[in-house]
């Protein structure tokens, strides 16, 4: 076990890294992979365990990837975030240094309620994804990661800064089949199997961020018809408990 890691800060904040959760030894070329305590139940449903940061986790189970997709939509599905790196945030300017490191609007967030963010740098790009929890305990939970941890954790120690310039992002859906490529302004896109078509997100000036703009972008030297569309590409259908 990890000893747990604090920072104190000018502005009163303390942020602990949890520790990771214990696990088994793994035999054989595979012993020092970790093993969250959910490693079993990824056995009895087909998980096909693979290395990843140090842990053995499941990249697929029996079913395709579209069938854990489908699944996923019209009923729900489990993930295990034992492996990823979780962090408690605590002071009274915990959600200002919070919110000058993400994209989310943490201050509106209800106790217990959570949402996934975004890391920015100055320039507004992309470092990472977490989830950030307004805990009714007096702290932020915030769950990031695990590939990442040690330079998400620098991240929220390092000195508070606000960030300029975050930029519009948005979402396209291609109008064909052929997948999305906007050179230089895609942070992220795949094939939707719900939606049976193609979706990406990236930057465009905002002059032409507005849903159901048209867009023209080069897909393999080639160019392709796009659409300004609005996010979440799927609606949510979320079980809130009371």
């Amino acid at each position: 076990m990890q000893r747990a890691v604090s920072m104190v800060s000018r502005l009163g904040l303390r942020l602990q890294a949890l520790p990771l959760a214990l696990g088994r030894p793994l035999s054989c070329t595979q012993d020092v992979l970790r093993r969250t305590p959910l490693y079993d139940f990824h056995l009895a449903h087909g998980g096909k365990m693979v290395a990843f940061a140090g842990w053995s986790l499941p990249v697929q189970y029996r079913d395709s990837h579209v069938d854990s997709h489908l699944h996923t939509r019209q009923h729900c599905s489990l993930f295990d975030v034992s492996h990823m790196l979780q962090t408690k945030i605590f002071g009274s300017d915990r959600v200002k240094m919070m919110e000058s490191l993400v994209v989310g609007d943490i201050a509106e967030l209800k106790p217990n309620q959570g949402t996934l963010s975004l890391f920015t740098n100055e320039a507004g790009g992309i470092l990472d994804d977490l989830i950030v929890t307004n805990t009714s305990e007096g702290h932020l939970y915030v769950v990031s990661n695990a590939g990442c941890r040690e330079k998400d954790l620098t991240l929220m120690q390092d000195k508070v800064r606000e960030l300029q310039n975050i930029g519009g992002d948005v979402g396209l859906e291609v109008m064909d089949n052929a997948l999305l490529a906007l050179q230089g302004a895609v942070t992220s896109g795949c094939p939707s199997p719900c939606l049976k078509k193609n979706v990406a997100m990236g930057y465009v000036p905002y002059e032409h961020s507005r849903p159901g703009t048209p867009l023209l972008v080069e897909v393999r030297r080639k160019q392709q018809v796009a659409v300004v569309s609005k996010m979440p590409f799927v609606p949510t259908n979320y079980y809130t408990l009371k």
